[in-house]
């Protein structure tokens, strides 16, 4: 599930803007379009699936189809993202949003973000269709958060269910569709809690303002901050259970420095807290490819 953060101002990107004379038309608006897919998080979401896929054994083939279907759902929800908060965007003066920034239009990303939906469908049930209705209901959760549900009390479940549809869809789709390893399950939702609480920790006041109320903006950054290791640290753990010491160790621990650095470094840094969840699933992926399976 791609995650709604934003990128760092870097100014608008449109035509007749420094650095982009000489270059097509066309380039800058395809380059526009990319930018506004949320780039960092739908590629980290991209590989950390594939490299779930390569530890439950999946084939080459079955790979490639789970990356491709991945990605395709990444995008729409980037896309859709960008698309329904235009008008926000514009009123808060976020230039550096490709939509807001006037470099490609509201209409244009909706467009995109509908295509890659549309793709994701055929690509998810060619998995096979247990698998595929799985990956579909966590990006329908996506869209569903960024279309209101962030603005709730319920903002957390769409992430919850959205991560944690990932390495079911990749079990599922295995010969024999084998059941998913409830850790890896649950370990994938609590890595979508804590995604969520920490892409929301830069924007909290602007949401307020905006009047976005979901459950990181009622409890504040300083909450927010020292709420973030618990469930970072908490899918480690779940992991590592049962595991030899000399492997669950390290993972830990990796886990409790890079959580805990991204906590304590994010008032000044806002932005760290959603690279540290981002480590942290890569320390998780590295442990499952160690492991050998995401099933049971």
């Amino acid at each position: 599930m791609t995650t709604a953060q934003h990128p760092s101002p870097a100014g608008r990107a449109g035509p007749g803007a420094p650095g982009t004379r000489g270059v097509p038309r066309i380039a800058r608006r395809a380059a526009a379009l990319l930018g506004a897919c949320h780039p960092g998080p739908t590629v980290a979401v991209t590989a950390l699936v594939a490299g779930v896929a390569v530890a439950s054994g999946q084939t080459a083939t079955g790979c490639l189809l789970v990356t491709a279907a991945v990605l395709a759902g990444q995008l729409s929800v980037g896309w859709s993202n960008d698309a329904i908060d235009a008008a926000r965007d514009v009123a808060a003066g976020r230039r550096d949003k490709p939509v807001a920034g006037g470099a490609v239009t509201s209409a244009g990303v909706r467009a995109a973000a509908l295509a890659a939906l549309a793709l994701c469908v055929p690509l998810s049930l060619a998995y096979g269709p247990l698998a595929g209705a799985v990956h579909l209901a966590g990006v329908g959760g996506a869209w569903a958060y960024n279309a209101g549900l962030k603005s709730t009390v319920l903002s957390p479940l769409p992430y919850a269910v959205g991560f944690a549809s990932l390495p079911a869809f990749v079990a599922l789709g295995l010969p024999g569709s084998p059941a998913p390893a409830w850790r890896v399950v649950c370990a994938a939702a609590l890595l979508g809690v804590g995604a969520h609480l920490g892409n929301v920790v830069p924007d909290i006041e602007d949401d307020l303002a905006a009047g976005v109320r979901g459950v990181p903006q009622r409890l504040g950054q300083g909450a927010v901050r020292a709420l973030l290791p618990v469930p970072l640290v908490a899918a480690t753990v779940l992991l590592a259970l049962g595991r030899p010491a000399w492997a669950a160790g390290p993972a830990v621990g990796a886990a409790v420095a890079a959580a805990a650095a991204g906590a304590a470094a994010g008032r000044r840094w806002p932005r760290l807290p959603f690279l540290t969840a981002v480590l942290v699933a890569a320390v998780d992926v590295a442990l499952l490819l160690w492991q050998g399976a995401a099933v049971a």
